[in-house]
């Protein structure tokens, strides 16, 4: 009678190796994870100028949301509309569509529906003005041509807090914001590590 011959076994990978190929499909997925979530929800964006001073400074980088974001009074947001200036710019949303704004310019305020802003976080200095500008650059009140008026549907007022350096929507050039060129709302500086913050 004829032995049966054993069925000859594949040989088992080495646990190093089934370690490490696990190890590369998870950060593999980690990855296109991150990928995923900074190109559709989130983007990271820096600082240019000093308008947003003293909130935000020349060179910071931010974390914005993108998505499932709708513009609030208050919020800081990046804008980008190219007829005003070929980058995003940072500004802060002052008021939304169908609210009343007045601006006086000799007080330095701002009244949103009859009431006046507490906007304990506005420059009205030079400091911190781009060295791009000079020691004297200023905003010319000349050049503003928003005073007294209702924020049209679908738009935004937004006003830099460096409110004497700021180019911003009481300017012909920017002026009513349409939200469709809103990007998103800043939501936290991260660097430089000694500046990181979180921004409501």
């Amino acid at each position: 009678m004829r032995k049966k011959q054993d069925t000859p076994q594949p040989e088992e990978e080495p646990a190093s190796d089934r370690d490490f190929f696990d190890w590369m499909r998870t950060l593999t997925a980690v990855l296109v994870a991150v990928v995923l979530v900074f190109t559709f929800f989130f983007m990271v964006i820096s600082v240019s100028g000093s308008s947003m001073y003293p909130t935000l400074h020349d060179g910071d980088f931010m974390l914005v949301q993108r998505i499932g974001y709708t513009p609030q009074a208050g919020d800081i947001v990046v804008l980008r509309k190219e007829s005003f200036y070929d980058e995003a710019i940072v500004k802060r949303c002052i008021a939304v569509a169908g609210q009343e704004v007045e601006i006086d310019y000799e007080e330095n305020r701002v009244y949103i529906d009859g009431v006046a802003l507490e906007e304990d976080y506005l420059n009205f200095t030079n400091e911190g003005l781009s060295d791009q500008y000079g020691d004297d650059y200023m905003v010319e009140k000349d050049t503003m041509v928003y005073s007294d008026f209702i924020v049209p549907e679908g738009c935004i007022f937004v006003m830099g807090d460096n409110r004497n350096g700021s180019s911003d929507s009481r300017t012909a050039a920017l002026g009513m914001v349409d939200t469709r060129y809103v990007i998103g709302k800043v939501l936290a500086v991260f660097f430089p590590i000694d500046r990181a913050q979180l921004l409501s």
